[in-house]
């Protein structure tokens, strides 16, 4: 099943893998911090952070896009 794209449609970046990526980056970063020593951090609570945040980003960008979505015509398949 091949999909047409025009070129001139934008593309836009799907929110889960922009939320995934800001995790990793976040999860990066404070590996990085806690190795060099300026915080000491508990594992337990920097996940329930995360998945609290993660899901929170989700939702929201969820319900942002089908807000969106909502207000566009539906295009013919071709």
């Amino acid at each position: 099943m091949e999909r047409n794209i025009d070129d001139d449609e934008p593309q836009q970046a799907r929110i889960g893998t922009v939320v995934w990526g800001l995790i990793v980056i976040a999860l990066a970063a404070l590996l990085v911090i806690s190795t060099l020593g300026w915080v000491v951090l508990d594992g337990t609570y920097v996940l329930i952070g995360l998945m609290i945040g993660a899901g929170a980003a989700l939702v929201i960008g969820g319900l942002l896009a089908a807000r969106k979505s909502a207000g566009k015509p539906k295009s013919p398949a071709k």
